[in-house]
């Protein structure tokens, strides 16, 4: 069987150093980071979401704003409200929950958001910043840089691996597959469209699985002594790989819940902390 990668653990270890980010920006600048949450909308996981974020960091010591708007609102109207917090010396990241409300433009709203105080890497410019490899231009998207760090802590090596990532979206399958190209792995992404993906997985020496379909993932499909990691979350606490059987075949599996999720958050946290000094001028 494989070992579980604890994301929880590898978590609360980046939070332990988070707080004590903090305690060095309040001891040089005597402020506190603050990470502004805007919520639009009362989608519960959305609601849970955004509660955790903000207790999280609370708990290493940061200032958290909370920010609710109807679900009614318009466009116009939320990103008056981001652009506000963005004008704002007292809000050091700015996270917009998503998705958004079907009428509202996600990507306006966004964009809104300056490189400076994305913290959640969602801007086109963090995007750019990630592919071409250009440090201190924004921040890597959440959950992408998230299981780099995961894979970081149970130093699985990358440079000259098959990767296969299955999900291209703009937030979790295209980030990743650039931070993996960074690592010099040879990358695959795969999607909707992608024809015998169980023969393109079975070749994969690392896999991320990021399609929104539980259970999609069939044990079958892995190659023995791959390494996977479940990005998906779907009703039921189930992942995106049909969990049992991969893991009879993998060296290495995320469980879903206590893999990705944890260290997602903490890099939210931990990019909060990072912007906080960049924006004051402290050296961490």
């Amino acid at each position: 069987m494989a070992m579980l990668m604890d994301g929880r653990a590898v978590g609360q270890r980046m939070l332990d150093a988070c707080a004590e980010k903090v305690k060095a920006i309040v001891a040089a600048r005597g402020t506190r980071p603050c990470l502004a949450t805007v919520l639009v909308g009362d989608d519960p996981a959305s609601v849970t979401y955004t509660r955790m974020k903000r207790t999280r960091s609370e708990a290493v010591g940061m200032r958290s704003l909370k920010v609710e708007l109807a679900a009614a609102s318009t466009t116009e109207e939320v990103v008056a409200r981001v652009a506000a917090l963005a004008a704002d010396p007292a809000v050091h990241g700015i996270l917009v929950q998503h998705p958004v409300p079907r009428h509202v433009d996600e990507r306006r709203v966004f964009e809104t958001v300056p490189s400076a105080k994305d913290v959640d890497g969602l801007t086109l410019t963090s995007f750019g910043g990630v592919s071409f490899g250009l440090p201190g231009v924004g921040y890597g998207s959440c959950t992408p840089e998230g299981i780099v760090r995961l894979l970081d802590a149970y130093q699985v090596e990358l440079s000259g691996r098959r990767a296969v990532v299955i999900g291209r979206s703009p937030i979790l399958g295209k980030p990743m597959a650039m931070m993996l190209l960074a690592r010099d792995a040879t990358v695959t992404i795969c999607h909707s469209r992608t024809r015998d993906l169980g023969a393109i997985v079975a070749e994969a020496d690392v896999v991320v699985a990021a399609v929104g379909k539980a259970r999609f993932v069939q044990g079958a499909w892995i190659k023995p002594g791959a390494v996977v990691v479940d990005a998906g979350y779907n009703a039921g606490n189930i992942g995106d790989v049909d969990f049992e059987p991969a893991a009879e075949r993998a060296s290495l599996i995320t469980p879903v819940p206590g893999g990705v999720g944890p260290v997602t958050l903490a890099v939210l946290i931990d990019h909060t902390a990072t912007a906080t000094a960049r924006q004051l001028g402290v050296t961490l």
